[in-house]
């Protein structure tokens, strides 16, 4: 293993023994990847130590260009296939006629409408079929994800969801990013600490919290997509 310290090396491994489980039993599972730092340290790890575990994205439409980039970057460096689902456009067309294109900003419920169309109902299709999917998400990151467990039981899609780095600060992402060379959104260079859809994603100033950037116009109890909200 590179040259890392042993704390981290000993997430590290534990992350890929989770892995290696998740490949053995709960085949087929599937990554859910924003191309965000943490997903891409998953991704890594997949595809050198978990290659039968899936990979799949949601182009909302609405990504910064950087993201887009990095999806072609991605393809090149690791030759692993990613799965892309985008919303319905239908369902966009109406949305958009009715409300017009930046109606999110208006409320939390046009907001939450949007992303349900542009996130929730994609990824309802993509976990079809699946045994468990696997997120980046980690307790430090907000308020709501501060409970947040390695394992759990998705009752909304039926499967079981896993979060392997949980307990990793954002300092452990990075090292690991660096350590291994692994490809990342140039926007994190730009302050851009948690990274969605362009017109909903700011870059955060020294002391804000890492998801302060998302939504900013929001409470930070409602800042969550739906991807990850419990409906039951």
């Amino acid at each position: 293993m590179t040259d890392i310290k042993p704390a981290l090396a000993n997430k590290i491994e534990a992350v890929i023994e989770v892995l290696k489980e998740i490949e053995r039993d709960y085949s087929p599972a599937v990554l859910a990847t924003s191309f965000g730092a943490e997903d891409m340290v998953l991704l890594d790890l997949i595809c050198k130590h978990a290659p039968g575990i899936e990979v799949f994205t949601l182009d909302t439409g609405r990504l910064p260009k950087e993201t887009y980039e990095l999806m072609q970057e991605v393809k090149t460096h690791y030759q692993k296939e990613v799965q892309v689902y985008y919303p319905d456009t239908a369902q966009i067309e109406a949305f958009v006629t009715s409300n017009g294109p930046n109606a999110f900003y208006d409320s939390v419920e046009m907001r939450k409408q949007c992303c349900g169309i542009r996130k929730v109902q994609p990824l309802n299709r993509a976990l079809a079929g699946k045994k468990a999917w696997l997120t980046g998400m980690r307790r430090s990151q907000s308020v709501t994800r501060a409970e947040l467990p390695v394992s759990e039981w998705d009752e909304d899609h039926g499967l079981q969801k896993f979060s392997p780095l949980t307990d990793w600060s954002n300092g452990n992402v990075w090292a690991y990013i660096r350590a291994f060379e692994v490809p990342y959104n140039k926007l994190h260079d730009e302050g851009y600490a948690s990274i969605g859809c362009a017109p909903c994603t700011r870059a955060i100033t020294a002391g804000e919290d890492i998801r302060a950037g998302r939504w900013w116009w929001e409470n930070p109890e409602t800042k969550e997509c739906g991807l990850h909200v419990k409906s039951k």
